[in-house]
């Protein structure tokens, strides 16, 4: 009886626990995160028309490709279980693609009227995509995610691996222009970090909904177990590709100033006070998952580590849309 009070006692204060920490890292990111206004106050950059749609579009891109390449992730590790049962949560990945082909179709009426937030039907010049680099990558990935959405409504949903697969090859090259010095090197980098994030936040989502239904089996923490050592590979080389890209766009002698002084740099500070806030719950999960009685408690800092996943990907589609600092 004992152990049962102070086991309802113990979960409490870990929620306690969980919401200050989240509640600490927003503060910390507050400004850069609510919009490129605030970011941009006192560095002297101007703010490009349309920037917070572009953003907003660009999250909604990111989350429609966590989603699904999250699930296929984790199915793959739930069909290596013994003994793991059949069940599966239902599938989200055709309201992802949904919705990432309205981003993309937004996406590229921006590109189709200069890069610009078009103001009514007349200023789309359709044709015009075709002329352009960025506007043939911003059609392949509005058909990336058409495909994607009839391959998920499909019989063999698996197929949708290759047309995200091609969405997130498009957007590394959209975020390097030709003109860059090292193009194909920053594309590469921008591929493998594009990929671990989205395998990364949509995994360890569908790995909690899947606990959900397999309530009371075996294999539910083994699943979470094998999934927090995927991750922790995932934060490796997330944390290796993001300091590459940010040393290329902010050269080391500068990177304080930058930080401090661009919008851009004030961003990617916030997003990297949100990810070692990640980091920090995935690491809580996973000391539960090893020493607590029971290994299950580790859901509740994974389900934290899933909201504050959310925010950073809200924060690297601001990234995105904010000018790259000049290289000093």
């Amino acid at each position: 009886m004992n152990a049962a009070a102070s086991g309802r006692h113990a979960r409490p204060s870990g929620t306690r626990r969980t919401v200050a920490v989240l509640v600490l890292v927003a503060l910390g990111a507050l400004i850069p995160v609510l919009g490129p206004s605030p970011a941009l106050r006192g560095t002297g950059e101007a703010e490009a028309p349309g920037t917070g749609g572009i953003a907003l579009l660009r999250t909604v891109l990111y989350a429609a490709l966590s989603v699904p390449l999250g699930e296929l992730f984790v199915n793959r590790l739930a069909r290596s279980l013994p003994g793991a049962p059949p069940d599966r949560p239902r599938s989200w990945s055709p309201y992802a693609a949904a919705a990432g082909l309205v981003a993309a179709l937004g996406l590229a009426s921006v590109v189709a009227t200069g890069n610009l937030m078009p103001g009514s039907v007349a200023d789309i010049d359709v044709g015009g995509l075709y002329e352009s680099r960025d506007g043939r990558l911003a059609l392949l990935e509005v058909n990336g995610f058409l495909a994607a959405w009839l391959c998920a409504t499909s019989r063999r949903p698996g197929l949708q691996v290759w047309p995200l697969a091609a969405v997130v090859v498009a957007d590394a090259l959209r975020a390097h222009p030709a003109t860059e010095y090292g193009p194909l090197l920053g594309s590469a980098l921008t591929l493998v970090h594009l990929t671990c994030a989205c395998l990364w936040a949509g995994g360890l989502l569908y790995a909690l909904r899947m606990l959900r239904r397999w309530r009371g089996a075996q294999a539910g923490p083994a699943l979470l177990g094998l999934y927090a050592r995927v991750a922790a590979v995932l934060l490796a080389a997330l944390t290796a590709t993001g300091v590459c890209s940010a040393l290329r766009r902010m050269p080391a002698g500068t990177l304080l100033d930058q930080l401090t002084d661009t919008a851009y740099g004030r961003v990617l500070l916030a997003k990297v006070l949100l990810v070692a806030a990640v980091a920090v719950l995935a690491l809580w999960a996973r000391v539960r998952l090893s020493r607590a009685a029971d290994p299950l408690t580790a859901c509740s800092p994974a389900r934290a580590e899933v909201v504050a996943l959310g925010v950073v990907v809200a924060v690297s589609g601001l990234l995105t849309a904010l000018p790259v600092p000049i290289r000093w």
